[in-house]
């Protein structure tokens, strides 16, 4: 679904309830939001900060973090949740885009980073070797440094595989090798709402990449993250969860839904700060080792705070 069709398919749907009180983002000090912009603009990088419009972009780079985001800026998929550009035809990838990306890190001085991408179902390895050529960029400069990767679900195939499911084990293979300390993929939403929210993409195959993670990587924590305010009702959630801990993922992400413009699909409902408190301690009890719940949590929102 292209921008235009989703426009026209959401945009005369009025919002059902007014935005609540308790959704305030941090603003951040303008000196350092200027730094982390005047940085990535220079490099020419892009990050899931800006393009996914999060609303604690001004708090993270406050502090002077970001998630970097690789494979361009237009996405193959057109999940009517998210920000990213979409097209069929994305943008070529410079050979630059590792090293640029290991100068930034090593120019902020990070400890802990965060590396995502666009899904790139257009390339061989959907984007896999990505991750790895930054990865390995980034050490060469800051042996060291923490890096969580957040990943697509790699599933599909094209003219190079045949096979999904072994081209899926082996694209997350490629990435784990490179022995990242936290492996993310987002589920975004229950099981029922997989198909509006998320095109291209199955709740089964989400599920699937995690249970591999753990099964390729035992070492390596595996974690996932889910948006409320799509129409998901609480025991959908609840299920959600258990089946998360059912594939051993060990830890969450929990937040609200915010819609970036006319052409996305609608927030049905604002869920209270003591509803995210409540699923936090039903994660607790699931046996999740990491959890983070709030309105304003978003699948990076505090990474390095193991």
């Amino acid at each position: 679904m292209t921008t235009k069709q989703r426009q026209s398919k959401y945009s005369s749907i009025a919002p059902k309830e007014r935005l609540p009180k308790w959704i305030k983002p941090s603003i951040g000090k303008a000196s350092e939001l200027e730094k982390v912009q005047t940085l990535v603009k220079r490099y020419q990088l892009n990050t899931i900060c800006e393009e996914g419009r999060c609303p604690n972009r001004g708090e993270c780079y406050a502090a002077g973090t970001a998630t970097f985001l690789l494979g361009g800026s237009v996405c193959t998929r057109s999940c009517a949740f998210c920000q990213v550009d979409k097209g069929k035809a994305p943008e070529s990838i410079t050979n630059q885009e590792a090293q640029k990306v290991a100068n930034a890190v090593f120019i902020l001085g990070l400890r802990y980073v965060v590396l995502t991408s666009v899904a790139r179902d257009d390339l061989p390895d959907h984007g896999a070797s990505l991750f790895t050529n930054t990865i390995n960029e980034i050490r060469k400069l800051i042996p060291t440094i923490s890096i969580e990767v957040l990943t697509p679900d790699f599933w599909g195939s094209n003219s190079n595989t045949k096979d999904p499911i072994k081209a899926q084990k082996e694209r997350l293979t490629t990435v784990l090798n490179s022995k990242p300390v936290c492996f993310n993929h987002n589920l975004e939403t229950v099981k029922r709402l997989q198909k509006e929210v998320r095109l291209g993409a199955t709740y089964e195959h989400s599920l699937n990449l995690l249970r591999l993670a753990r099964d390729i990587a035992n070492d390596i924590p595996t974690k996932s993250g889910i948006m409320l305010g799509l129409g998901e009702k609480k025991e959908e959630v609840i299920e959600t969860l258990h089946d998360l801990r059912s594939v051993d993922c060990q830890q969450i992400t929990i937040g609200q839904y915010l819609r970036p413009s006319l052409a996305h699909i609608p927030v049905q409902h604002y869920w209270r700060p003591k509803d995210f408190d409540d699923f936090a301690e039903i994660a607790k009890d699931l046996g999740f080792k990491k959890i983070n719940s709030g309105p304003l949590v978003r699948s990076s929102y505090h990474a390095e705070k193991h």
